[in-house]
């Protein structure tokens, strides 16, 4: 029976999935900026056995037509947020053994300053620390406040993360030998400098020549997560990811995409069973199937169209208030600036959120009017389960055996209320079935998630790296 693996995917802001909760008595999200609340956050997933908390990031915000909608800061729709990873030491102080996985993006920062805040994360952590690699987040927004000519395109994107990762790997992977550290008092020596390297790269986006200056942390390389469900992300993450991070929309496409990127990870001579893929869950669980519907109503009730097109159009640039309701995507080939305000950025951000209403199996498209409905009070979120324990237990179980998946982040509706809920109620049944284990495992981040050694594979490509 495959272990189920467990994260929680959060942002430091009012509330995670682009949804309006923040205002309900459930949820106490609007605390993001004290650490006592992420302290118990943490607390509570490090002994319920959890994996990792993951913390989505980025400088982005949702915008209609170039402008920042009145309803991103009146509803706290994916605006305001702080950093997370200034959190991560913290918490990591905290807790005995669960993970932090936090984003930060190849499109901005050169290299060298990611390698050198990961590796000062996983030493501050004790090794419990992972990287989600994005290629950017509302792309046209960043591109202004980062005083950018233009946005760049989808796919060249992870062209140029192909090539960062590779330089950010070097730092780590071949910089220091694994015996240059010596600290020896007597001798007055700190490091062997025979067995200190310098790293030389020279790229199409990006070059570098020196010595990384972070001695080898516990893992040396952070576990590397994606996040991205397009052909390209597909691809990226076959190469590079060990956790990955993909888009709930149906158990058949994501069958389809667990599939595939197993697949692309065998073509490149990886182990395909060696990928951690999970997708995100929203789950309400009450005592009775009653209780939890209650629940879920509760929140549905918050949810608007305006909602829903103030996120959607930050994660594509597609404004779908300005489209004909009863007409599907396919209408922006008409006019590609129209869904976006006349700013042509339609099809070049969350290109995911894009393809999955456009089906390429021979089904009809969805209309407007449904893609409103179908995202109203999940936003970006994954699968919605809502039942009683035993109703939950089984849905994600059959999710698992269905499609592939290694596990699940969950994306609590009202936060922490729902992971106080899941923790207590949840929990125990996957222990009883099998699906989690009776003691919590330990060790670094990559140990715990693929039962191996802390540093990278051997079949991985950043492993091979040589000077």
């Amino acid at each position: 029976m495959k272990r189920m693996r467990l994260g929680v995917f959060e942002v430091a802001g009012p509330q995670v999935g682009g949804t309006l909760s923040w205002p309900h008595p459930r949820s106490a999200s609007i605390r993001y900026r004290e650490p006592g609340y992420w302290i118990d956050v943490a607390r509570l997933l490090d002994e319920a056995g959890f994996d990792f908390l993951f913390f989505a990031d980025g400088y982005g915000y949702p915008t209609v037509r170039g402008e920042l909608h009145p309803l991103s800061p009146a509803g706290g729709i994916n605006f305001p947020g702080i950093d997370p990873a200034y959190l991560i030491p913290v918490l990591a102080h905290a807790t005995k053994r669960l993970g932090f996985v936090v984003t930060s993006s190849t499109g901005l920062d050169h290299p060298l300053q990611t390698a050198r805040k990961f590796a000062t994360l996983d030493h501050l952590t004790g090794g419990r620390v992972g990287w989600n690699i994005v290629t950017g987040a509302s792309q046209d927004v960043i591109a202004r406040l980062f005083g950018h000519d233009a946005m760049r395109r989808h796919d060249d994107r992870y062209d140029q993360a192909d090539e960062y990762l590779e330089l950010a790997l070097r730092y780590w992977q071949t910089g220091w030998d694994d015996d240059a550290v010596l600290e020896d008092r007597d001798a007055q020596v700190y490091a062997d400098p025979e067995k200190v390297h310098p790293v030389e790269f020279e790229g199409d986006h990006f070059r570098s020549s020196g010595w990384f200056a972070v001695v080898p942390s516990p893992q040396r390389t952070p576990v590397l997560f994606q996040a991205g469900t397009s052909a390209r992300g597909r691809e990226y993450a076959a190469g590079n990811a060990e956790c990955v991070f993909v888009q709930g929309t149906t158990v058949a496409a994501t069958a389809a995409n667990v599939a595939d990127i197993r697949a692309r990870a065998a073509e490149q001579g990886r182990d395909p069973e060696s990928l951690r893929i999970m997708v995100g869950v929203s789950v309400t669980v009450g005592e009775t199937r009653e209780a939890a519907l209650a629940q879920r109503t509760e929140f549905d009730a918050l949810q608007t169209d305006e909602v829903v097109n103030v996120l959607y159009s930050g994660n594509t640039g597609i404004d779908l208030l300005s489209l004909d309701p009863n007409r599907s995507l396919e209408q922006l080939a008409d006019d590609p600036s129209a869904g976006s305000g006349g700013t042509g950025k339609a099809g070049q951000m969350g290109q995911s959120n894009i393809d999955r209403f456009l089906p390429k199996d021979g089904s009809p498209a969805p209309t407007v009017r449904q893609i409103l409905d179908q995202l109203k009070g999940r936003g970006t979120r994954g699968f919605q389960v809502t039942g009683s324990v035993t109703e939950v237990a089984n849905e994600l179980e059959s999710l698992m055996d269905e499609t592939g998946l290694d596990g699940f982040l969950l994306e609590p509706i009202f936060a922490p209320t729902d992971l106080e809920d899941f923790a207590r109620l949840v929990v125990p049944e996957l222990r009883r079935r099998g699906r989690l284990p009776e003691e919590p495992s330990t060790g670094t981040l990559r140990e715990q998630l693929t039962g191996a050694g802390p540093h990278l594979p051997a079949d991985h490509f950043g492993a091979r790296l040589v000077r």
